[in-house]
């Protein structure tokens, strides 16, 4: 026990010691929401990949689905230059000057706002049961240190303290599922061994073929791509995703970034999906309910890693706070209720927003978890089906396709936002397939990438001008096009022709 909270200080000093290093890069807007623009790859890389892999996933998904499913389980640079020459450092401001529309940039502030605190509830709630089960205190005690903590680096570094705390816990979260995949394995006498003892078991509850668990597919191919469709597909309209292109340094940086978060990806998905799959392997030491899950969540395995999951969950936390206080300052306050916001203004603004967003999820969190609500994933499945499914087609379209236009955005943004409302108000009124938020989220996604160029269509083509502003900056010329090279925006040559 000594040793482990020794590892805890020791890893909450280093995270609080660099934000308020970073205090320096956060004096001004542009430093403290997009670090000036000049995140490297590694940095940038980590930071998207540290993003989107939390107690969600590690807690929620990969253990929760590894449960059910078994082995089953197992375009940045565009972004970048567009969004830079429409001046834009979120996505609501995005969609704003994309298609001339301040109503739309409200809009978008909005759904990001409501949609992300569920998200955050259910962060808390994975992160805080595997460290109560750790060192035996109480869940709220959890989320009040962990918020509290980093509030306070992101708060005083902004992004660039959020990008170099992403690195260091994406480093941990590496070594930390390697080490426990290693232990796991040898624990079960090998890889092949481990498979032939999943083959083993069988769930009358889950379903009653022979060996179903070291399938491919697993014994729920249907609700497994829902899964899949959800977490792969949305992260392109996930605004705390999609916003890291808007502060990577450059074309090199894009090209590098790409292949170290697929690697990253690679290891830290794989690994906890990994882990989740041979998760009835450890049914020992477990007390199962009467519908085949285990009591407290099919998780117990994750508990040995809880650094490892402080990393992900601390690092997405920071990422969805600083997301949400951003949008609410420049998208939803800043010259629609308080006029002439300076840049001290602004950064006061959002850094007190951080701390209203971190107590009102953390609140949500303590009451969802008092109203014994446990179901992890479900949480983290709204609001990636609200956020993705409204904001993914207009955004990929807007980037991509001229004719797109501001009705299809409406009508995304409706559509999603309804469906998921209903799916949490009305939920039993949906067909079977759909009464999950995972499922009715990935329904969302798709369907938006339908509608958007249906609608786009058959509604008035968009302003000429505006849109020979918005794609104009791809013809810019530097030493090549600059949709091969973003360059500087402050010292690029600009070539005649």
């Amino acid at each position: 026990m000594v040793l482990k909270i020794l590892m805890l200080i020791v890893f909450f000093g280093v995270m609080v010691g660099i934000g308020l290093y970073c205090r320096r890069n956060a004096t001004d807007v542009d430093g403290f929401v997009l670090g000036g623009r000049s995140v490297g790859p590694w940095l940038t890389a980590f930071a998207y990949g540290t993003s989107y892999f939390s107690a969600v996933v590690f807690v929620g998904y990969a253990g929760q689905f590894g449960w059910r499913y078994g082995i089953a389980a197992t375009w940045a640079g565009r972004t970048r230059i567009q969004t830079q020459h429409l001046d834009s450092a979120t996505m609501p401001e995005y969609f704003g000057k994309r298609f001339d529309s301040k109503a739309l940039k409200i809009a978008a502030s909005v759904i990001i706002f409501i949609f992300l605190i569920p998200y955050t509830a259910s962060l808390y709630n994975g992160l805080s049961r595997l460290f109560g089960m750790a060192f035996h205190i109480d869940y709220s005690i959890c989320v009040i240190v962990m918020a509290i903590l980093t509030g306070i680096y992101v708060i005083a570094g902004g992004y660039m303290a959020t990008a170099i705390n992403d690195f260091i816990q994406g480093v941990i979260m590496i070594f930390g599922i390697i080490a426990v995949i290693l232990a796991v394995l040898n624990s079960q006498g090998g890889f092949l061994a481990a498979l032939d003892g999943l083959s083993r078991i069988s769930d009358p509850a889950v379903s009653s073929s022979p060996g179903v668990f070291n399938s491919f597919f697993g014994p729920d191919p249907v609700n497994l791509l829902g899964v899949v469709i959800l977490t792969s597909l949305g992260t392109w309209g996930l605004p705390q995703m999609v916003q890291k292109f808007y502060a990577i340094k450059s074309e090199g940086a894009v090209y590098k970034g790409t292949v170290i978060s697929t690697a990253f990806a690679f290891i830290v998905a794989g690994g906890c999906y990994f882990l989740g799959g041979f998760g009835r392997l450890f049914t020992y030491n477990m007390e199962i309910a009467e519908n085949g899950v285990p009591v407290g969540g099919p998780d117990i395995l994750i508990a040995v890693v809880v650094i490892l999951v402080l990393s992900a969950s601390m690092s997405t936390l920071s990422s969805l706070v600083l997301t949400s206080s951003s949008t609410l300052t420049l998208d939803f306050l800043k010259d629609n209720f308080i006029k002439n916001m300076d840049q001290k203004k602004q950064l006061t603004i959002m850094r007190v927003l951080i701390a209203a967003f971190i107590a009102i999820s953390v609140i949500l969190a303590i009451i969802q978890y008092k109203s014994s609500v446990t179901f992890i994933a479900q949480l983290m499945g709204v609001s990636w089906g609200a956020l993705a499914g409204a904001f993914l087609a207009p955004f990929l379209y807007g980037l991509y396709w001229k004719r797109t236009t501001k009705i299809a955005c409406w009508v995304s943004f409706l559509f999603s936002t309804i469906i998921m409302l209903a799916n949490i108000f009305i939920r039993s009124g949906f067909p079977v397939l759909l009464q999950s938020p995972i499922n009715a989220g990935a329904f969302c996604m798709i369907a938006g990438l339908v509608i958007v160029p249906i609608v786009s269509l058959f509604t008035p083509a968009p302003d000429k001008n505006l849109i020979n502003n918005a794609f104009s900056c791809y013809e810019t010329k530097v030493t090549v096009r600059q949709s091969q090279a973003l360059g500087d925006r402050y010292t690029r040559a600009h070539v005649p022709g």
